[in-house]
């Protein structure tokens, strides 16, 4: 039905509170990346300690996510979620399977108070 969620698309998108659940469980977990998708001075702003940065509104933002190790565990994040969301999709569609979307991004992170840098 149109306006509804897939229950492959809920089982993707995290809550801040368990997205940092996530991140604690797997501080030390070489497979598990936390990418943040918005620009570099939105990165440089604040960001969830430990992130990698690839911008979603670069040109080439394709051609860097193919270059990840599709085999690891990504947690996306941008602002507000719409990015992330739209990232996960990208890289779902060429074959990562174990991709998660923190919902309201960096924004309800920090709404929840859960920390940043």
């Amino acid at each position: 039905m149109l306006g509804q969620k897939s229950s492959l698309q809920s089982e993707i998108d995290l809550d801040p509170s368990t997205a940092f659940e996530m991140i604690q469980k797997n501080k030390d977990n070489p497979n598990f990346i936390l990418l943040d998708v918005r620009t570099p001075a939105e990165y440089d702003e604040s960001h969830i300690e430990g992130s990698i940065l690839v911008n979603y509104q670069s040109p080439d933002f394709s051609d860097k996510v193919q270059e990840l190790d599709k085999n690891k565990t990504y947690l996306v994040y941008c602002r507000s979620g719409m990015r992330s969301a739209a990232s996960v999709d990208i890289m779902m569609k060429i074959g990562f399977i174990n991709v998660y979307n923190i919902v309201g991004g960096i924004m309800g992170w920090e709404n929840r108070g859960l920390p940043v840098k």
